[in-house]
């Protein structure tokens, strides 16, 4: 099998052959590690991408606002990636963002998991009828376990979670006074040594 590492620095490589930059191409090879790491066909999918990018001229973008729609051709996932990363401190507080018609969305996934782990909140990402709950750059909940290559999708929307408690302030409260039975007092030889502790003479 395939080592993480090797994933991460050979999809580098073969990103900057593509002709992308070295940094855009550092942000590939951690999104493949990432996807892969996690199950999905991030180096199945970037194969078929880089066979049809300089034939496609993906669509570019700069500014995302609460609808994103490329008309004919579809977004490029690496640059709109970039971008969404970039962005992310100000867009989460759009709650609710919509991207119409992408190149293999999968490709555009990694950077939406990383930018929970940068605000700090989960996001909700649903690929056309795939969906995906993002958890801070730790875990997955999606119901795509399928290890095939998506070319494109009608539609990505992204929505931005709020954290708050699964649990009530009862019920924390309970689990907090059973906690307490841990606490164990000091007998009395106990205080007796910390009491003299640090008073040893040295002279």
């Amino acid at each position: 099998m395939i080592s993480l590492s090797e994933i991460d620095t050979t999809t580098k490589r073969a990103t900057k052959a593509m002709g992308f930059s070295w940094g855009v191409a550092e942000e590939v090879g951690k999104n493949m590690r990432l996807l892969e790491l996690y199950g999905l066909p991030g180096v199945k999918n970037l194969n078929e991408y880089f066979k049809n990018y300089k034939i496609e001229n993906y669509k570019s973008i700069k500014v995302i606002s609460e609808i994103n729609e490329a008309t004919s051709t579809p977004y490029c996932p690496i640059e709109l990636g970039i971008n969404f990363l970039d962005q992310i401190t100000f867009v989460e507080n759009v709650k609710e963002i919509k991207f119409i018609n992408i190149a293999f969305p999968l490709l555009f996934l990694p950077f939406i998991i990383r930018g929970s782990e940068v605000i700090g909140k989960r996001i909700f990402c649903k690929i056309d009828e795939k969906e995906f709950l993002l958890n801070f750059n730790q875990t997955i909940y999606s119901n795509f376990l399928k290890s095939e290559v998506i070319n494109n999708c009608k539609l990505i929307n992204i929505s931005f979670v709020d954290n708050v408690n699964t649990f009530s302030e009862n019920e924390w409260n309970e689990i907090y006074k059973i906690s307490e039975k841990t606490f164990v007092e000091e007998s009395e030889s106990l205080k007796r040594d910390a009491a003299g502790a640090g008073l040893t003479d040295n002279d």
